[in-house]
C-alpha cells in the first residue's frame, strides 16, 4: 500500500505531540504489538540533511499496541533548533517479522516563535 500523504505544521519552541491511528480497509485499529516504528524529519535539497530521528526504541514513537495507535512527541527543546521553513520527512512501521511499511511521508512546516 502507498504511503499516505500528510502535511503539517509544527510550533517552533512548542512540545510538538501528535496521536496517529493506523486503521485497516473496514476502518478497525490495527494491531500494532511486536511493531517498532522510525521518523526522520529532514532538510530538503539534493542531499537532505537530518534534522530530527525518532524511534520507539530511542524516544520519541510510542505505539499503541491493540488499539493501533502511533504517538509522536517531539520536545520544545528540539522545535527550538529548527529553522522556521519547510522540511520532508515520513514514517515507517517494522513489523516484528522485519517488513517495513512507509505508513505516511510529506511536508513539515515550522513556524517561527515569536516570544522566546
Amino acid at each position: 500500500m502507498p504511503a499516505g500523504t500528510y502535511n503539517f505544521t509544527i510550533e517552533q519552541g512548542e512540545t510538538f505531540s501528535r496521536v496517529i491511528t493506523w486503521n485497516d480497509s473496514s476502518n478497525s485499529p490495527i494491531n500494532l504489538t511486536g511493531y517498532t516504528a522510525r521518523m526522520q524529519i529532514r532538510k530538503g535539497g539534493g542531499a537532505p540533511e537530518l534534522q530530527i530521528s525518532l524511534t520507539t526504541g530511542g524516544g520519541g514513537i510510542v505505539l499503541g499496541g491493540v488499539a493501533g495507535t502511533i504517538t509522536i512527541t517531539i520536545p520544545a527543546s528540539d522545535t527550538a533548533t529548527m529553522d522556521a521553513k519547510s522540511y520532508v520527512y515520513d514514517l515507517e512501521l517494522v513489523s516484528g517479522s522485519g517488513v517495513v511499511t512507509k505508513l505516511l511521508k510529506g511536508i513539515v512546516s515550522v513556524a517561527r516563535e515569536v516570544t522566546v
